[in-house]
């Protein structure tokens, strides 16, 4: 079984981001990176179905020479070899843009299973799963916290509202874009890092990209803003209003 993890890096949560001087995007110089929660829990359900099912797990990630260093550290984690897709002006593309780098990158692979995360943190658009499955012409199941082979293909587990869940059958080849919190993710051992250097991590060169059709006009802080508004009526209108606006302004119910 062929499974590709379709990876991001992105800044690190804890990261003390600034606004680069275009307002564009984030100043990257001091930045540090680390792997997309999401796609991490894609990377360790690609792994452990690896090791119930046998088969090879490939990683794949978009972006410049800095993500040379998640890509390592998805070979030690176990993945057997990588594609780096070299793009520099991540900032420059649409979901479009990145899901058809991805599809040239990937089809020659012939995957079984394609696996994503649901969304990246630093954008949270949670598109490029669906849409690189429609480039590639698969079917597609969204926010997935199961996957299990079956004997026709795979059957997944989809979380749903208010604690539903839904168990779906799926022929292969597809993709899943995978929920976090499913799997406990693992560590990189000393063993796994030291073979990650012997592994095979070959860079591609995408084509040019087409204009995106959605252009990023401006990135900006949440402004801060104080207001103050006084109720009038009875004790019951008033709590009224404050459930009103807790829920409809707010937002808190």
């Amino acid at each position: 079984m062929k499974i590709i993890a379709a990876i991001k890096q992105v800044p690190e949560r804890d990261a003390q981001i600034a606004l680069a001087p275009s307002g564009q995007w984030l100043d990257e110089d001091d930045l540090a990176y680390t792997i997309n929660e999401p796609d991490a829990y894609a990377l360790e359900e690609a792994l452990q179905l690896k090791e119930k099912n046998g088969g090879e797990v490939i990683v794949v990630c978009l972006g410049p020479e800095r993500v040379a260093s998640t890509l390592r550290e998805a070979l030690a984690k176990g993945a057997d070899r990588a594609i780096h897709v070299e793009f520099d002006e991540l900032a420059t593309l649409d979901t479009l843009a990145v899901a058809r780098m991805l599809a040239d990158a990937i089809k020659p692979e012939s995957p079984d299973l394609i696996l994503t995360g649901l969304q990246s943190d630093d954008l949270g658009l949670g598109q490029t799963g669906v849409v690189l499955a429609e480039l590639l012409g698969i079917p597609h199941a969204t926010i997935i916290m199961q996957v299990e082979r079956t004997s026709t293909g795979l059957r997944v587990k989809r979380e749903l509202e208010d604690g539903w869940f839904q168990h779906v059958d799926m022929p292969l080849p597809a993709l899943l874009t995978i929920q976090s919190g499913g799997n406990k993710l693992r560590y990189a051992t000393l063993m796994g890092i030291k073979k990650a250097k012997s592994k095979q991590t070959v860079a591609v060169t995408p084509a040019d990209p087409a204009a995106p059709a959605i252009l990023l006009d401006k990135v900006y802080l949440p402004s801060k803003q104080k207001r103050t508004e006084i109720l009038k009526g009875s004790p019951t209108d008033v709590a009224a209003q404050i459930v009103e606006k807790l829920k409809f302004e707010v937002r808190a119910l």
